[in-house]
């Protein structure tokens, strides 16, 4: 597939019904546009079937709730379109987006109780996130935002909202040559990358941020099993910055990332090493099982 993603061939499901691909349009006053009332999930599909696909659309329908904005379709209403989607494609391998929104209606304002939440699901052929980085080992830059409080924002939602600051990073971070960016949150510690999370290595024993404050996400909670299954001890934890310095390995986990090595973060080094490449090809045949 090829072109903007506006301009492709393929079919969208939208609203119960497929349409063409050009035509899956929304009014310019819709009310997810001009205020971010959306959420969305991100989910990939190997060898005709999507990993995890039920926790994702479980997902979707509670980050709507979180946002005040009940989902109209059911768990089995959005699995029967996510596969729709895929077979009318053509889609064994691909990357799958689910979105539901507030839609235009009555409310312009930031009220939109009058407005319908709407839904779509399309799907695309998407290679590694971050290239070759998945390989040799991703370079990150350190964002100058960071992960805000829980009191301020629904953070344990997927809301298109709460990506802003990510977008800002990410654009830094590839202004200096790097594939992301990692961020701390508001009280100073390590959280994670702009779409990802981040596990590290050190003396055979994992640690990753307690997500208290940032999405916990499914490829994380994938991988802390397969850790578990390992006999590895993890420690989900507070980090703080200085401790990058000691750590030896680490690596980024997310549906779009997969599992992808990190060689550097800012001044400090990693290595690629045997656990990292082991989880990651671990994840890689998990998902194709």
């Amino acid at each position: 597939m090829a072109g903007g993603y506006d301009d492709r061939d393929g079919v969208i499901w939208m609203d119960g019904k497929l349409v063409n691909w050009r035509d899956a349009n929304v009014h310019i006053l819709t009310h997810g546009i001009h205020y971010a009332s959306s959420v969305f999930e991100g989910e990939r599909c190997y060898n005709g079937k999507i990993f995890k696909s039920r926790e994702h659309s479980e997902r979707l329908r509670f980050s709507g709730d979180e946002l005040d904005m009940p989902i109209p379709y059911t768990v089995d209403e959005i699995e029967a379109a996510k596969v729709a989607v895929l077979e009318a494609n053509g889609f064994t391998d691909a990357y799958v987006r689910a979105i539901a929104w507030r839609g235009a209606g009555e409310d312009m304002g930031v009220a939109s109780n009058r407005n319908p939440v709407r839904m779509a699901v399309a799907a695309w052929e998407w290679g590694n996130y971050y290239g070759d980085a998945k390989m040799k080992g991703a370079k990150l830059d350190i964002s100058k935002w960071k992960r805000p409080s829980p009191e301020t924002i629904p953070c344990h939602a997927k809301a298109a909202g709460l990506y802003m600051i990510c977008t800002m990073s990410k654009h830094a971070a590839e202004a200096k040559g790097c594939s992301d960016a990692m961020m701390f949150d508001y009280r100073g510690y390590v959280a994670e990358a702009t779409g990802a999370n981040i596990f590290f290595v050190k003396d055979g024993e994992v640690h990753t941020p307690d997500p208290d404050a940032f999405l916990n996400g499914l490829t994380r909670q994938t991988v802390i099993g397969m850790l578990k299954d390992r006999q590895i001890k993890v420690h989900e934890r507070h980090i703080m910055p200085e401790e990058l310095e000691g750590f030896e390995q680490c690596w980024l986990t997310g549906t779009a990332a997969e599992v992808t090595p990190v060689g550097q973060i800012g001044d400090y080094n990693f290595e690629v090493g045997a656990l990292t490449r082991d989880i990651s090809e671990g994840y890689e045949k998990l998902v194709r099982s």
